[in-house]
């Protein structure tokens, strides 16, 4: 059964920092692309970043540039998204996906979701 269990959200102060954590399993974890999505109240799925199979390639949206950084361990078979400087404006359920040709946001497979609300 293949499955990404997405884990780390909570709540956290505007300009603290978050890491979000992304497990696989019930498939060969370095044969894919991994990305990261976001939904926020009331809004559609906004892309965040991807990398490539080994993270040697990564890539991120304008709005999050410079403050998250994505990484991945296929020995671990985990995807992560350190997530610092955080404003309100990122709270959201951060999805992570999987897809087997790159960057084409064609997703194969995704997770469940974790909360992320930035909030003082």
């Amino acid at each position: 059964e293949v499955q990404l269990v997405e884990s780390g959200g909570g709540l956290v102060q505007p300009g603290g920092s978050l890491r979000l954590s992304c497990e696989a399993s019930g498939f060969t974890f370095d044969d894919y692309a991994m990305t990261w999505v976001r939904q926020a109240p009331g809004k559609g799925l906004e892309w965040v970043s991807a990398t490539n199979w080994n993270g040697g390639d990564s890539y991120y949206a304008e709005s999050v540039k410079g403050r998250f950084t994505m990484s991945r361990d296929n020995a671990k078979n985990t995807l992560y998204l350190q997530m610092n400087s955080l404003k309100p404006e990122d709270t959201a359920v951060y999805y992570c996906a999987g897809e087997i040709n790159p960057f084409t946001r064609e997703y194969n497979y995704w997770g469940q979701g974790t909360q992320v609300t930035v909030s003082s």
